[in-house]
Protein backbone atom coordinates (compact mmCIF):
# COMPACT_ATOMS: atom_id res chain seq x y z
CA UNK A 1 0.00 0.00 0.00
CA UNK A 2 2.97 2.35 0.82
CA UNK A 3 3.65 1.74 -2.57
CA UNK A 4 0.90 2.42 -3.78
CA UNK A 5 0.16 6.29 -2.51
CA UNK A 6 3.88 6.84 -3.03
CA UNK A 7 3.41 6.39 -6.70
CA UNK A 8 -0.07 7.34 -7.63
CA UNK A 9 0.14 10.81 -5.93
CA UNK A 10 -3.94 11.25 -5.98
CA UNK A 11 -6.33 9.92 -3.48
CA UNK A 12 -8.92 8.75 -6.37
CA UNK A 13 -5.95 7.17 -8.17
CA UNK A 14 -4.68 5.51 -5.27
CA UNK A 15 -8.23 4.22 -4.37
CA UNK A 16 -9.00 2.72 -8.18
CA UNK A 17 -5.63 0.87 -8.58
CA UNK A 18 -6.43 -0.46 -4.79
CA UNK A 19 -9.35 -1.73 -6.37
CA UNK A 20 -7.31 -2.95 -9.71
CA UNK A 21 -4.89 -5.06 -7.71
CA UNK A 22 -7.76 -6.62 -5.61
CA UNK A 23 -9.35 -8.01 -9.03
CA UNK A 24 -5.51 -8.84 -9.98
CA UNK A 25 -5.07 -11.10 -6.83
CA UNK A 26 -8.72 -12.98 -6.62
CA UNK A 27 -8.57 -13.24 -10.16
CA UNK A 28 -11.95 -11.65 -10.94
CA UNK A 29 -13.25 -9.08 -12.93
CA UNK A 30 -11.03 -8.60 -16.25
CA UNK A 31 -8.63 -11.48 -14.43
CA UNK A 32 -10.99 -14.25 -13.98
CA UNK A 33 -11.15 -15.30 -17.89
CA UNK A 34 -9.76 -18.82 -18.39
CA UNK A 35 -6.93 -17.54 -20.97
CA UNK A 36 -6.05 -15.19 -18.73
CA UNK A 37 -5.25 -17.21 -16.51
CA UNK A 38 -3.69 -19.97 -18.34
CA UNK A 39 -1.16 -17.65 -19.97
CA UNK A 40 -0.04 -16.34 -16.50
CA UNK A 41 2.77 -18.31 -16.43
CA UNK A 42 3.07 -18.96 -20.11
CA UNK A 43 3.53 -15.79 -21.75
CA UNK A 44 6.09 -12.86 -21.44
CA UNK A 45 4.91 -10.75 -18.80
CA UNK A 46 5.06 -7.96 -20.60
CA UNK A 47 3.30 -9.06 -23.17
CA UNK A 48 0.53 -10.43 -20.76
CA UNK A 49 0.24 -7.16 -19.22
CA UNK A 50 -0.11 -5.48 -22.97
CA UNK A 51 -3.13 -8.26 -23.82
CA UNK A 52 -5.02 -8.64 -20.20
CA UNK A 53 -4.67 -5.26 -18.63
CA UNK A 54 -6.23 -2.89 -20.35
CA UNK A 55 -9.28 -2.55 -17.99
CA UNK A 56 -7.15 -1.95 -15.68
CA UNK A 57 -5.03 0.89 -16.84
CA UNK A 58 -3.12 2.25 -13.60
CA UNK A 59 -2.13 -1.48 -12.60
CA UNK A 60 -0.96 -1.76 -15.96
CA UNK A 61 0.92 1.15 -16.57
CA UNK A 62 2.84 0.17 -12.76
CA UNK A 63 3.46 -2.78 -14.27
CA UNK A 64 4.64 -1.74 -17.65
CA UNK A 65 7.35 0.58 -15.39
CA UNK A 66 7.72 -2.38 -13.25
CA UNK A 67 8.47 -4.77 -15.98
CA UNK A 68 11.10 -1.87 -17.65
CA UNK A 69 13.50 -2.09 -15.77
CA UNK A 70 16.45 -3.34 -16.42
CA UNK A 71 17.95 -6.27 -14.31
CA UNK A 72 21.37 -6.47 -13.56
CA UNK A 73 23.81 -6.67 -10.63
CA UNK A 74 26.67 -4.39 -11.65
CA UNK A 75 25.02 -2.01 -9.06
CA UNK A 76 24.78 -4.46 -6.33
CA UNK A 77 28.33 -5.82 -7.02
CA UNK A 78 29.40 -1.73 -7.46
CA UNK A 79 28.11 -1.32 -4.48
CA UNK A 80 30.05 -3.94 -2.38
CA UNK A 81 33.31 -2.77 -4.15
CA UNK A 82 33.17 0.15 -2.53
CA UNK A 83 32.28 -1.11 0.71
CA UNK A 84 35.13 -3.37 0.47
CA UNK A 85 37.62 -0.31 -0.15
CA UNK A 86 36.32 1.18 2.75
CA UNK A 87 36.15 -0.92 5.06
CA UNK A 88 39.46 -2.75 4.12
CA UNK A 89 41.93 -4.79 6.50
CA UNK A 90 43.18 -1.45 7.85
CA UNK A 91 39.77 0.02 9.07
CA UNK A 92 38.36 -3.12 10.20
CA UNK A 93 37.17 -1.38 13.18
CA UNK A 94 34.35 0.48 11.27
CA UNK A 95 31.07 -0.59 12.67
CA UNK A 96 28.25 -1.28 9.64
CA UNK A 97 26.39 1.60 10.10
CA UNK A 98 29.18 4.00 9.69
CA UNK A 99 30.78 2.11 6.77
CA UNK A 100 27.11 2.25 5.08
CA UNK A 101 27.27 5.59 5.47
CA UNK A 102 30.63 6.40 4.23
CA UNK A 103 29.49 4.04 1.11
CA UNK A 104 26.23 5.99 0.94
CA UNK A 105 28.54 9.45 0.46
CA UNK A 106 30.67 7.83 -1.86
CA UNK A 107 28.45 6.56 -3.83
CA UNK A 108 26.89 10.11 -4.03
CA UNK A 109 30.06 12.61 -4.81
CA UNK A 110 30.62 9.50 -7.86
CA UNK A 111 27.17 10.72 -9.05
CA UNK A 112 27.40 14.02 -8.45
CA UNK A 113 31.02 14.82 -9.99
CA UNK A 114 29.11 13.17 -13.14
CA UNK A 115 27.63 16.93 -13.53
CA UNK A 116 31.04 18.62 -13.10
CA UNK A 117 32.91 20.21 -15.94
CA UNK A 118 35.81 18.43 -14.66
CA UNK A 119 34.79 15.27 -14.80
CA UNK A 120 35.53 15.31 -18.37
CA UNK A 121 38.89 16.41 -17.84
CA UNK A 122 39.54 13.38 -15.35
CA UNK A 123 39.86 15.68 -12.69
CA UNK A 124 37.30 14.60 -10.61
CA UNK A 125 37.10 10.80 -12.11
CA UNK A 126 38.36 9.24 -8.81
CA UNK A 127 34.75 8.95 -7.89
CA UNK A 128 34.06 6.80 -10.32
CA UNK A 129 36.24 3.97 -9.77
CA UNK A 130 34.91 1.30 -12.88
CA UNK A 131 32.29 3.88 -14.46
CA UNK A 132 29.48 1.65 -15.38
CA UNK A 133 30.93 -1.13 -16.57
CA UNK A 134 32.94 -3.47 -14.69
CA UNK A 135 35.10 -4.75 -18.20
CA UNK A 136 37.51 -2.13 -17.44
CA UNK A 137 39.24 -1.08 -14.17
CA UNK A 138 42.86 -0.26 -16.33
CA UNK A 139 42.51 3.40 -15.64
CA UNK A 140 42.53 3.81 -11.65
CA UNK A 141 46.02 2.96 -10.99
CA UNK A 142 45.90 6.17 -9.38
CA UNK A 143 43.32 4.86 -6.01
CA UNK A 144 46.74 2.89 -5.19
CA UNK A 145 49.01 6.11 -4.43
CA UNK A 146 46.31 8.63 -3.31
CA UNK A 147 45.89 9.47 0.71
CA UNK A 148 42.83 8.47 1.36
CA UNK A 149 41.47 9.65 5.01
CA UNK A 150 38.44 9.13 7.22
CA UNK A 151 39.63 11.97 9.25
CA UNK A 152 39.03 9.56 12.06
CA UNK A 153 42.56 9.82 13.59
CA UNK A 154 42.11 6.72 16.11
CA UNK A 155 41.39 4.28 12.78
CA UNK A 156 44.54 5.57 10.90
CA UNK A 157 46.59 4.64 13.65
CA UNK A 158 44.87 0.94 14.22
CA UNK A 159 47.58 -1.28 12.83
CA UNK A 160 47.14 -4.49 11.51
CA UNK A 161 48.31 -7.44 13.81
CA UNK A 162 49.08 -10.68 12.31
CA UNK A 163 49.03 -13.79 14.63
Amino acid sequence: MKCFRRLFALNDDVGKVMEEYAQFSMKSGPFEDLTCISRMHSMDPKSWWANFGAQTPLLQSLAFKVLGQPTSSSCSERNWSTYAFIHSLRRNKLNPSRAQDLVFIHNNLRLLSRNSEEYAELYTKMWDVGGDAFDSLEDVGFLEFAELSLDEPDLENVLLVED
